[in-house]
């Protein structure tokens, strides 16, 4: 059985550092991982590739008959990179771009290769259609929403849980990426009780990390002996073994606001 995994959250939270050192540690266990950007920046994989990958949509534009090597390039450790790409800012769909590259990688049968894991890299804080493709299609079979302990950070993710609920999507639990806010770690374990799930993983904010992607590549590949490493390792493992999904169950604004409040006053 393929591992077919959905990482959201609120734009800059995160997931593009998590799916890419996910896939770093799950390709040194010697699992084959296909990791498929799905944000119009097109930067989930630069840290694997060692920079950025030209786009499905930019090369759809130049080529209407590319071949799988034209879309798919191989990164760290024999990582599979994939990044669909969007329109310019201002102009078109950007959930379109996703949709394209799905169904453009399917015609290649991408998807048929000898595949252990594929992960997606999803906007969360947009609502549009196109970014709920990897879910609503079936390329994925659970999601893993990456937030902090911000209230806006929380806002998207309770956001994306009703998404889940409406596509009746599986829910494998939460990721506390820490932004260093005061009682974090019980803020995002307690809103992941709230809407019926629990913290899978607490990556906690470091230097070396932000040093990682500035030599593009992963703390897993850069620093693999670190506790950074060590913390995406057990995040990895534990997403893997994991076998309680649910169908959560999102707080109302309102609920969410007094959810909140609790915590600051």
């Amino acid at each position: 059985m393929i591992k077919k995994i959905a990482i959201y959250g609120k734009g800059g939270i995160g997931k593009s550092t998590t799916v890419a050192n996910l896939s770093a540690v799950y390709s040194n266990d010697d699992l084959n991982c296909l990791v498929i950007g799905c944000d119009p920046k097109a930067d989930t994989t630069r840290t694997l590739y060692g920079k950025r990958i030209p786009t499905v949509v930019n090369t759809l534009k130049d080529n209407r008959n590319p071949k799988r090597d034209n879309l798919v390039y191989e990164g760290y450790n024999g990582v599979l990179c994939v990044e669909s790409g969007g329109p310019e800012p201002g102009v078109g769909c950007a959930g379109r771009g996703v949709i394209v590259a799905m169904k453009r990688l399917e015609k290649l049968g991408v998807f048929d290769e000898d595949l252990d894991v594929v992960i997606y890299d999803v906007l969360g804080d947009v609502v549009c259609g196109g970014f709920s493709v990897p879910l609503r299609e079936k390329y994925a079979d659970e999601v893993v929403i990456v937030t902090s302990g911000e209230f806006m950070s929380l806002y998207a993710a309770n956001n994306i849980v009703r998404g889940i609920k409406k596509l009746k999507g599986n829910l494998t639990g939460i990721v506390c990426n820490c932004r260093n806010v005061d009682m974090e770690e019980e803020i995002v374990s307690d809103f992941a009780k709230k809407i019926g799930t629990n913290v899978i993983g607490t990556i906690h904010r470091s230097n070396l990390i932000q040093q990682s992607e500035l030599d593009a590549k992963t703390v897993v590949e850069k620093y693999p002996e670190s506790d950074e490493a060590s913390e995406y390792k057990i995040l990895a493992y534990n997403i893997m073994n994991n076998e309680n999904t649910s169908v959560p169950e999102p707080m109302s604004d309102e609920e969410l606001e007094e959810f909140f409040k609790s915590f600051t006053s």
